[in-house]
């Protein structure tokens, strides 16, 4: 009996430890079964985290990418021959007396084409006549201005002057040193073209402008058959020295992003080019030039880009024109001002030249060169062409100089 009692009591213990395991088993399932599946707090703070986490990705992402190119922009405009003669400062004068005033008023000449100089960074003048006042003012054929008419061009905002031209002797060693003296007394003014000596030649012009260096460099084809006595130190160079020029240029091309060049040369009053003329003008793209700004036909003559060797593009306006004058050929009365932007992406260096514009202008003057001024053709009336003092000086006449300027570049603003 007591065998008996003992066995059933093993028996039941033995039924409650397999009810625990049973039990444990159970709660171990419903664990895992917790832990598998969240609840709605739990699921909410894993929407969050997982938001967060794609927020920062994106974040990151938008860090990674790269930045936007420094691009840098320099607005040029260029002037062709600034011909000053005595008809034109005897008008600056006489303005002058007419309001108390001593020296000469130039602003009825220019004040039309102010508005293309606005926000210019490069203004290039082409300044066709010795500027002193150290000297009596002259006229043709060999011409010296007053001062005055230099310190308008530089209100108007001209702060380079090629003095590369024909003229520049025409007052013998004595005018080229004043007029060096008056440009080089005004503080940002860049003068190139002649120099006092050597090593003043040698001291290369350039200009920064926003990150952007220019250099600037300019010749002559003659200079009226005038020449600086033997013993002079003065120097000037002619188209024909075709060596030095090469090395000059091929100079500039190493220390500047753009290398711009004033020559002075082809035919008067002809609106085609010389055979000289192009040739020379593709040895200074060979050699480096980008930017060539061409002087001396006293009319307009068309403007273009050119390949460059290094698969860039360089642009010429082979002639300007006059910007003013008292000349008496119906040719010389149609000019343009050059307009252009250098564009320079300061990541990679590249320097390409954007919006070339050729924009006409013409000399207006009345009777027996009264009243001679700047008119832009934009504004242009038959009014004004009828009241012409040029003999021959039509519509016909500007519409023929016009059409060597090429359509995609012709700007009548």
């Amino acid at each position: 009996m007591l065998k008996r009692l003992l066995l059933l009591a093993i028996s039941m213990a033995l039924a409650f430890s397999l009810a625990g395991c049973a039990a444990e088993a159970a709660n171990s399932a419903v664990t895992e079964i917790t832990d598998s599946t969240s609840s709605p707090a739990s699921a909410k703070e894993d929407v969050t985290t997982t938001a967060a986490t794609t927020a920062l990705t994106e974040a990151t992402t938008v860090q990674t990418e790269p930045p936007e190119p420094d691009i840098r922009t320099v607005h040029i405009v260029c002037a062709g021959d600034n011909l000053i003669h005595s008809s034109i400062y005897n008008q600056a004068k006489r303005r002058a007396a007419a309001n108390d005033e001593d020296g000469y008023d130039f602003d009825y000449v220019y004040e039309k084409i102010e508005k293309y100089l606005e926000g210019a960074d490069i203004a290039i003048l082409n300044q066709e006549t010795i500027v002193t006042d150290e000297l009596e003012p002259s006229d043709y054929p060999r011409f010296c201005s007053p001062a005055d008419l230099g310190e308008k061009m530089i209100e108007l905002g001209f702060n380079v002057i090629s003095l590369s031209n024909n003229h520049i002797l025409d007052r013998g060693e004595e005018g080229l040193l004043a007029t060096l003296r008056f440009w080089d007394s005004h503080d940002g003014i860049v003068r190139y073209g002649a120099y006092r000596d050597e090593e003043d030649m040698n001291n290369l012009r350039t200009l920064e402008v926003n990150g952007i260096t220019f250099a600037f460099l300019g010749y002559m084809e003659h200079t009226n058959g005038l020449s600086l006595p033997s013993d002079s130190e003065c120097e000037i160079t002619y188209l024909s020295e075709l060596e030095l020029i090469e090395k000059q240029v091929r100079y500039a091309d190493e220390i500047a992003d753009v290398v711009v060049i004033s020559p002075h040369y082809g035919k008067e009053t002809i609106n085609e080019q010389t055979e000289s003329q192009l040739e020379v003008t593709r040895k200074l793209v060979e050699w480096g030039a980008d930017l060539i700004i061409g002087t001396q036909p006293h009319t307009a003559q068309a403007c273009t880009y050119i390949d460059k060797p290094d698969g860039t593009k360089a642009f010429v306006y082979y002639c300007l024109g006059n910007l003013v004058s008292a000349q008496s050929r119906d040719l010389t009365m149609v000019g343009i001002l050059g307009d252009l932007d250098i564009v320079k992406n300061m990541d990679t260096g590249e320097v390409i030249i954007q919006n070339p514009k050729a924009i006409p202008i013409i000399t207006q003057y009345g009777y027996n060169y009264s009243n001679i001024h700047i008119e832009p053709y934009a504004t242009y009336t038959p009014e004004l062409l009828e009241e012409h003092g040029c003999d021959g000086f039509d519509q016909d006449t500007i519409d023929y100089v016009l059409s060597f300027i090429p359509e995609e570049y012709l700007s009548i603003e």
